[in-house]
């Protein structure tokens, strides 16, 4: 039997773009092109076998529809951390924000920090739009943390020296995402 591997290059949920990269690769270094295909070849997040985390979106999607900041925060740090146990990389902190900042360009939804000079990594979410300040709808909250948390991956298990906004980059996002969804909607099956 073949040992788990954390990557998995051969998820077909997206439809084949024929190997076109995106607009601005053209404009990277030769040095980038080649790290961005390296992201761009790894298609999906692979989780070990028996990994659940159902009750913990669940519990997610539950402390955003009572607009709990703290509680949303602790269970953004919960599941997070049954990630970072799972996949065996080093921590990232949690940081919760009430409303997405904004600008001419638009709102941004979530931030990806690395680690530095000792600094454990870490990601912001916001968890209210920044024109109406509504509780944003829980996939796209939760599409905004796992979408930070392949940035986490991109460098702490991929070891890619910079963290690219790939089609690859893409389908990792949304395999864990839809794998989260699937386990949250599994999990609440009657059994």
């Amino acid at each position: 039997m073949e040992a788990w591997s954390p990557i998995l290059a051969d998820f077909r949920e997206f439809p084949d773009n024929g190997g076109m990269p995106f607009a601005y690769f053209a404009r990277l270094s030769a040095a980038r092109q080649r790290v961005y295909r390296r992201s761009d070849a790894i298609e999906a997040v692979a989780v070990p076998p028996g990994f659940a985390a159902g009750g913990m979106v669940a519990a997610l999607r539950a402390a955003l529809a009572a607009e709990d900041p703290r509680d949303v925060q602790a269970r953004c740090q919960q599941l997070t951390d049954a990630l970072v146990a799972a996949l065996g990389v080093p921590p990232v902190r949690i940081v919760v924000m009430a409303r997405r900042p904004s600008d001419d360009y638009g709102e941004l939804h979530g931030l990806y920090e690395p680690e530095d000079a000792g600094r454990s990594a870490r990601i912001t979410v916001w968890m209210r739009t920044a024109r109406r300040e509504q509780v944003v709808a829980f996939r796209s909250f939760l599409r905004t943390l796992v979408h930070e948390w392949c940035h986490h991956l991109d460098y702490e298990l991929y070891r890619l020296p910079e963290t690219f906004h790939t089609e690859g980059f893409y389908k990792r996002e949304s395999s864990l995402a839809n794998l989260l969804l699937a386990q949250e909607a599994q999990a609440g099956a009657p059994g």
